[in-house]
């Protein structure tokens, strides 16, 4: 996704994936999905991705992860949980992304 392997990331994907936002924005099918991340990304400024653990149990995975993009000059970071239910195979069939919301500085810090 960050390196925009858009073919790569459609493979891990099952053709009739659902990823539900965290605003129950969803999208489906697999190529309507692929084609969103495809012109959303490479537009945003700045951005990068930072994972900081992944979790499996049987065909759930769970991946903690931050991600940063420049708004108005400023570096703003958005820390996120999605949820992935896998198939038999191992590919992506539904994607659920949780925000953590920060409301104020103090919170940020502790």
């Amino acid at each position: 996704m960050v390196a925009h392997e858009w073919d790569a990331l459609g493979a891990c994907l099952t053709p009739t994936v659902i990823r539900v936002g965290p605003f129950g924005d969803t999208y489906t099918p697999r190529d309507r999905y692929v084609a969103f991340l495809s012109e959303l990304l490479p537009n945003l400024e700045g951005y990068s991705m930072h994972l900081h653990r992944v979790f499996y149990c049987d065909r759930v995975a769970l991946a903690q992860l931050s991600e940063n993009v420049t708004l108005d000059g400023v570096d703003t970071e958005t820390r996120e949980a999605l949820v992935f239910d896998l198939d038999e195979d191992g590919r992506i069939e539904r994607i659920e992304i949780f925000i953590q919301r920060v409301t104020s500085p103090e919170a940020a810090d502790g």
